[in-house]
Parts: structure tokens; sequence; C-alpha cells
């Protein structure tokens, strides 16, 4: 009887499909049972070919080359991981296989991962795909009981071809066209330099604020607080100070009298369940984690600890599908501070409704869930801790009823003007008992704040002890956090004024710039690229992001671009448009965007240029800032040369106890901290020593072997991406 070869994504994942398939014999790359036979890829085995592939000369990168348009992209085998790839060849070809079960990630790149080695490999055999959201046993199980037709998913796999073969062409011919034609190190690409660009347009509004003086009137009466509010806009702030004085100037003396006493009942429902975004968002709000650090996390909980469901999704419900399993799962967290929170929904009915069960918004994988695994804490580190934390218990508050509350509007009169005063009463606290109610609602928009309220009727005429003039000032945006960058690249239709409302519309339905799964990498692309930088827990664009926004064509800067790629990606997956005239048009796409940078007249400048020279090549070099410091980097881009200037540590000032800088090399490397501290490293470790502080040694230790690891590292990582395959629109 012929076997079945499944393909995995990972080695992990492969193990575990192969312990539920009963493959215990294990070999190199593969594991073998009596039906089936479990191979993984290392992520991507096969990529697109580089330039210098179609043609030597291509290694050489010169402006007279541009643009690169190959007639058909070939595929080849990444160098690194080329000995799994002949493992999983050689399975392939064996007579005893007679079907291929497709079963990385589900999705778009998944899908793309599994058929180019498939292709590559030139294979022929029948496929069938595994389709599921978790890698729990019973997930395994389910799964191949309902394998499907591979030939279902010959759409989606078209589309992923397009989307690497668009990425290719603009990425790679528009990085190398800008760096061939301004010597520096630039790249541009579709999700990339939007992002940038949206990065600008904040600073811009930051920099174009005007702030204006406002005024309003309060008064206290028998211990409460009236708020004057516009009778006719509602609005609590006058921003004519005559004005205000005037209104004051009338009240003084007055008592107040109650016209209208309003009480409501209302409900709140909990917050959706998360998608990968969401997640990020409150991970780097709540604990700082960039959403890079996010997705590793929760990468480790779906696949080695197995009690969450697949990360990269980008759906807030559940399908009904799965409602049946929602016991088991509430069984499987029931432990330490969730256990008598679970007990209580476990002791009544699970009521799914619309707030978290809907299959029209559930596309390849629902929201991100606790597992039927149970759980054991301890085994979790620190980090994996709070991930976790926070997903249970938004799962837990979706299954709990309704926060009740009633809502009292006070309405008073002292003279002819109106004052309001609100207050409420918790009926029955819902899910936010999950959270012991300190779950932070969204803020008003008014600044009638809620107050414990007296018993007061209609009617009441209530003396007023003192009245008086606020006063405050309108605030400009915020700068960008990684948790509200996301937010504008998930929803970036602020940025898109003027531009025609079918493509605003495209934009919203195709889920913004970049997807759940590539939103982190960008975010890291921008930082590696010395585009973007942080200053404390802000990110702001460096001169060279500045500049390149200046170089790149329109087009690449604007979402809309995005939006229309997005969505020709998913009309090919529906079979709805052919592959290759997508790609004919991407071809014509880039001989604009070559044609363009390369008459242009714009000129950039090194404005970070240092007096120290590269021992490697003699010529002067830049410094940077990174996510974890400063370096001089070599401004040409052929030579590389990096070397770190100082960084910043866990290791505490004893001072003002803030993080401090690591600055210089080997003997000499010193702590600095802003409140003024110094402190030799030899001199730090000497009195950690001292204290017998174990955790800061370890730290100290764990700190200077990352430093010798970065210091290794190439330098510049966009152009590097560049080199090697750029993927800068993925």
């Amino acid at each position: 009887m012929k076997k079945t070869l499944v393909l995995a994504e990972k080695p992990s994942v492969g193990r575990d499909i192969a312990r539920v398939l009963k493959c215990n014999k294990k070999a190199n790359g593969y594991l073998e049972g009596t039906d089936y036979i479990v191979t993984w890829a290392l992520g991507h085995l096969v990529t697109l070919a580089e330039p210098e592939y179609y043609d030597k000369k291509y290694k050489t990168w010169s402006m007279e080359d541009l643009p690169m348009l190959p007639e058909e992209l070939k595929l080849i085998v990444i160098r690194q991981s080329s000995r799994q790839y002949n493992t999983v060849k050689q399975q392939m070809y064996r007579k005893d296989v007679g079907d291929i079960v497709i079963a990385t990630d589900a999705g778009r790149e998944g899908e793309l991962v599994a058929r180019w080695i498939i292709d590559k490999a030139g294979v022929r055999k029948p496929l069938k795909r595994l389709w599921i959201s978790s890698v729990t046993d019973k997930a395994i199980r389910d799964g191949f009981k309902n394998l499907r037709d591979g030939r279902e998913y010959e759409n989606l796999y078209a589309s992923a071809e397009a989307r690497a073969a668009a990425d290719w062409y603009v990425g790679i011919n528009g990085t190398r066209t800008l760096t061939c034609k301004y010597n520096a190190q630039l790249s541009c690409g579709r999700v990339q330099t939007p992002t940038l660009a949206i990065i600008r347009v904040r600073e811009e509004e930051i920099r174009d604020f005007k702030p204006q003086t406002f005024y309003g009137i309060t008064a206290i009466a028998d211990n409460l607080k009236l708020v004057w509010q516009d009778s006719k806009t509602n609005n609590t702030r006058i921003f004519d100070k005559d004005k205000c004085d005037r209104i004051l100037s009338k009240l003084n003396g007055q008592d107040a009298k109650v016209i209208e006493v309003n009480r409501k009942r209302k409900k709140s429902y909990a917050p959706r369940l998360y998608d990968l975004t969401e997640l990020q968002r409150d991970a780097n709000k709540i604990f700082g984690y960039s959403a890079k650090e996010t997705l590793s996390i929760m990468q480790r909980l779906y696949e080695h600890h197995k009690i969450l469901t697949y990360p990269r999704t980008d759906s807030r419900y559940i399908s009904s599908d799965v409602v049946d399993t929602l016991k088991d799962r509430l069984k499987a967290c029931s432990v330490g501070p969730y256990s008598r929170l679970s007990a209580n929904i476990l002791r009544g009915q699970i009521r799914a409704n619309k707030s978290f069960v809907d299959n029209s918004k559930v596309s390849d994988h629902h929201a991100i869930i606790p597992t039927e695994q149970r759980v054991t804490l301890s085994s979790l580190s620190d980090r994996e801790r709070k991930i976790y934390d926070l997903v249970v218990k938004r799962f837990l508050a979706v299954l709990y009823p309704p926060f009740e509350y009633e809502q009292t509007t006070i309405k008073a009169k002292i003279g002819s003007e109106i004052f309001i005063a609100k207050g409420k009463i918790v009926l029955y606290p819902g899910w936010k008992e999950v959270y012991d109610n300190n779950f932070e609602d969204e803020e008003g928009e008014d600044d009638i704040l809620d107050q414990t309220l007296p018993n007061i009727d209609k009617g009441d005429a209530l003396k007023v002890l003192d009245i008086s003039q606020t006063s405050g000032e309108t605030k400009p945006p915020a700068p960008f956090t990684e948790a509200t960058l996301l937010s504008a690249m998930e929803n970036p239709m602020k940025y898109m004024q003027g531009e025609k409302k079918t493509l605003i519309k495209i934009i919203e339905e195709t889920g913004g710039l970049g997807t759940v799964a590539t939103r982190a990498d960008i975010i890291e692309k921008l930082f590696n690229s010395f585009l973007i930088e942080k200053r404390g827990k802000s990110i702001y664009t460096t001169s060279k992001g500045r500049q390149l926004l200046e170089l790149v064509p329109d087009d690449l800067k604007s979402p809309v671009l995005t939006a229309e790629w997005e969505q020709k990606l998913s009309l090919i997956s529906k079979g709805l448009l052919n592959k290759d005239d997508f790609i004919a048009e991407m071809k014509d796409y880039t001989k604009a965007i070559v044609r363009e940078i390369k008459n242009s007249d714009s000129k950039f400048r090194h404005d970070n240029i240092t007096g120290n020279k590269c021992p490697e090549c003699g010529k002067y070099m830049l410094e940077v800032n990174t996510k974890k410091g400063k370096m001089l980097i070599c401004q040409d881009r052929e030579c590389g040369y990096r070397k770190s200037i100082s960084r910043i540590t866990n290791a505490r000032c004893p001072n003002c106890h803030k993080r401090m800088e690591l600055r210089g090399e080997g003997d000499g490397q010193i702590f600095v901290c802003s409140c003024g501290f110094r402190e030799k490293l030899s001199v730090f470790n000497e009195r950690r020593k001292e204290a017998k502080d174990v955790a800061s040694k370890r730290e100290v230790a764990r700190y200077m072997k990352e430093q010798r690891k970065e210091d290794n590292e190439p330098i510049n990582t966009a152009l590097a991406d560049a080199l090697a395959k750029l993927k800068l629109g993925k």
C-alpha cells in the first residue's frame, strides 16, 4: 500500500503531526510510520532567484542595467537550508509515496512555502490540503479526517506567486535604482514606504499644530460638581475668554435649580476577541513589547506549548463550528487565577452570539483563543505568561454577561445657563469581573467626568458654594508608538484624503497596509534601515527617512498602491483575474518608477556624517540611532563596516533607577545615565558581586553576549534583504 507524505512548515509542527499519525521511526529530516511519512520545511526552502542568476552583469549595481525584467522568475534552493530541501525532495520521489498532504500554515504565504518546494522538485503527485487553526492533537486528527483536494487552492497559490513576483520586480528595481542614483543605502516598497510616509504626516501635524486656549465654568454645590454646557451645541469649552468672563459675571451669587434628572439603564459588552494586530497593540501599550516580540511569543505559545490557536489571524470572531469546543477550551484554561472565572461560565449555559460568533467575519483563521490543551502555567516564561493572560482574559470576558450600570445625568440651571453632572451606579459587573473591574474604557469625548452623585430630584434647589473659571489648552496628536502605528497601518484611510472613495473603501476592505503576518517585519525593517528611530516609546523618522520620501515616486508613498494590489490579488485567489495579466502590469509599473527616479533632479545628503574614518575603506562614517543605542556605519554601501558606540541596557542607575547606556569597548566600557551618573563596567560588576545580586550578574553577562552577537550581524538589513531576495512589500 502506498504511503502519504505530509509536508509541514516547521520541524515542531511536523513532530506534532507525526506523533498523532504514529510516525515513530526517526530519520534525518523526517519521521515515518506505517501509513505516513512526515517531513518539514524550515520556513521557505525555495525562493526567487537573485538578479545575477539571470545575467552575471547584474552582480554589479549599475544604473544602465535597470530595470531588470526577466521574462519569467526562476526558483532557487536557499543554500543554508539546501540539505533539508534535498531530504524533502527525496521523500517526494519515493516510489512508495502515492500522494502529498500540504500541512504548511493555512494561508497565502503558507501555500507558497509548500508549492515552491513542490514546483522546484518537479514532482507530479496528487495533492491534498490540511487546513487547521491550531496544532493540538484533536485539531490535527479532525483535520486529517477532513482533508481537502489540493486543486481547490490553485488560485490561492497563483495569488501568492503574483504577490512575490510583483514585490521582486518593484522592490528590487526601485531599491537598486535609488541606491545607484544617490550612492546611498536606500530602499523602497509598497508597504514600508507608505508606512514611513504616515509617520512623517503625523510629525508634520505635530509641527504645524497651534494650541488654542479654552475656558470652562465649574460650580460646586452640595457635594456636587456642575460643569457649564452650551445649551445649543452641548460643548463645555469656550474659546473666547471675554465670553466666558461675561457668563461668569452674570452667575456670581446665584444658586442652582435642578431642571432634569435622567436615569438610564445601560449595558456594555466585552471587547472583541484578539486578532494578531490588536494583541500586538495591547502588548506594546501594557508591557512595551514590540510587534515582532509579541508575534514571536505567540508563535511559541502556539507551536511549542500548543495552548493558543494560530497567531497570524485578522479575524476577531470565531466560526459556529468552534462553539461546541468552548467548554473543552474553558476546562483547559481553568487553572490558577482563571479557575473561578471558568467555573462561573461552566455552571451556566454558554450563549453564542454575534458579538463573537460570525462565520462571515472569519476567513482563513478565527480569532486567537485558548486550545483544548490544558495549560501548565509554571512551564511558561514571564513573557509567555503575560501574553497568555491577555488572550485568556479576553476569551473569558466575551463569555461573561454584559456589564450593566445606571447612567444618571443631572441638568441644572444657574441663572439662564445650563450646568451638567454625570454619575454611574454599577448594577452588575458582568465581564468586568474578569479584569477585577479595572478594565480601561475608552475616554469620553466631553470633559464631564463621572462622579458619585447625592440623592437629587427634579426641582431641588442647590446652594452654590463656589463658581470658578477653568482653562486648558488643546493638545497636538501624540507621536506614534508601535501600538498606534499598527492601528494606523490597519486603518490608513485618514491618510488618503483627496483619494477616490472607491480606493478608500478598497483599502478598508483589504485590511490596510500589509497583513497581520507582515506588519511586525515592516516596522522592524524601517528601524533596521535607519529610516525611523525611537525616542523613549515614540517613533520618529530620521533625516534619511525624510529624504527618502522626497526621492521616491509619489505612488510608492500612498496606501492606494497596496489597496489596488490587494484587490487584484484577491481577485486572482478567487479565479476572477489572470495571474500573468497582473504580473505584466507590474512590469510596466516597474519601468515607470525606474524612469521617474532616473530622471529626477533631487539630491541626497548625509547629514549624520562624522569625522571618524572607516578602517576598511577610509571613507567617513555615519552615526545612526538603533533601537538599542548608537553605532557608526560606513557610508559606502559596498563596504558595510559598522561599529557600536553605545547600547541601552537593562542595568539600572543606583541613583534614579533609569536604564543606563553602556559606552565604549573593551576594558574602557562605562555605564552612563541621563541623570549624570557614570560608572565603569568593571566597577559595576564588582558592585554587583559584592551585593551578591545573581540576577544582575546574569543580566550583564547576557547583555555582553547580545552585544557581541549584534556586532557580528550584517550592516544593512534592508540592503541585505534587497540582495537576498527583497520582499519589501510582503
